[in-house]
């Protein structure tokens, strides 16, 4: 699932840090996932800044040093052992330094965050001084278990389908900013007369292409009102309102003597006699042709 738009930007300056091997990397819709395997000598140094959010995650480290980050360039090498995969979440923007103490190879993942993206595929505003607020250093198994799961995914040749990695991505990411589920606010139905007058239009122009727009325009609300109020009305957005409409008029029509499948699905408004049983078998739970020879028994 390539990402529309979202490459990364990282300014980076190292010193006593080699990259091992090939840089893996894996894109879903709003997160860039890079896995490194770097050598680390006794004095590595380095400085980081994004233009973009992101979580930087220890994966394994195999050697006696240990490598420290934090938001100031004058930073102590550590005096004491540091817990293993020490996670750090850096907002956009903000510059970061990196230490190290003694040598020692790591493999990390690095995770790239699209804000706007991540808050259009979620349905709203990410809280923004979660988004600003650094986490440096701090250790979180949920978060880890899903990073190993990332990391996996993208030493993968091919990885699995798309929708894997893309969950485990985002799931992380609602992890990390611990967004809730919004409770869903209750739309007031259409009035008894909207409705009638929604419905009648539908049910004599359904064979046709119907924009949401100008449902709404008949009864004088914008689109995204309507289309709530009628579901509330209904307990189906509109489109499925007009693909039953469809359905009903297609049965009448197989009750006449002659009709061909292909006809009906012409008068009816579907692409093609196979789009049309798609639906009718879906919607009716049998096929046009079985619906029509059982109604004929």
């Amino acid at each position: 699932m390539a990402v529309s738009g979202f490459v990364p930007r990282m300014d980076s300056t190292i010193d006593g840090v080699s990259v091992i091997g090939e840089l893996r990397c894996r894109s879903w819709d709003g997160v860039v996932a890079d896995v490194w395997d770097v050598a680390c000598a006794a004095d590595a140094r380095g400085s980081y800044v994004s233009g973009h959010p992101r979580l930087f995650i220890p994966l394994e480290k195999s050697g006696a040093g240990d490598f420290v980050v934090a938001a100031r360039p004058d930073l102590p090498p550590p005096r004491d052992a540091i817990a293993p995969c020490q996670i750090s979440y850096i907002p956009a923007d903000m510059p970061l330094w990196g230490r190290g103490s003694g040598a020692h190879r790591l493999r990390h993942l690095d995770l790239h965050f699209d804000v706007d993206a991540l808050a259009r595929r979620l349905g709203e505003d990410l809280d923004a001084v979660a988004l600003a607020t650094p986490r440096l250093m701090f250790s979180d198994d949920r978060l880890l278990a899903l990073a190993r799961l990332i990391a996996t995914e993208c030493d993968r040749p091919q990885g699995l389908h798309d929708l894997y990695g893309d969950g485990l991505a985002v799931a992380l990411f609602i992890d990390l900013m611990q967004i809730q589920r919004r409770p869903q606010r209750q739309r007031s139905p259409l009035a008894p007369w909207q409705l009638r007058r929604v419905t009648a239009f539908i049910e004599d122009n359904c064979q046709g292409s119907i924009r949401l727009q100008e449902l709404a325009g008949l009864v004088g609300l914008s689109p995204s009102y309507f289309s709530h109020a009628f579901k509330a009305s209904t307990g189906m957005p509109p489109h499925q309102w007009q693909m039953a409409a469809r359905i009903r008029r297609a049965q009448a029509l197989l009750a006449r003597p002659g009709a061909t499948l292909a006809g009906i699905a012409a008068t009816t408004g579907f692409s093609d006699q196979a789009h049309f049983t798609r639906v009718f078998k879906r919607m009716v739970g049998v096929t046009p042709a079985i619906w029509q020879r059982n109604r004929d028994l």
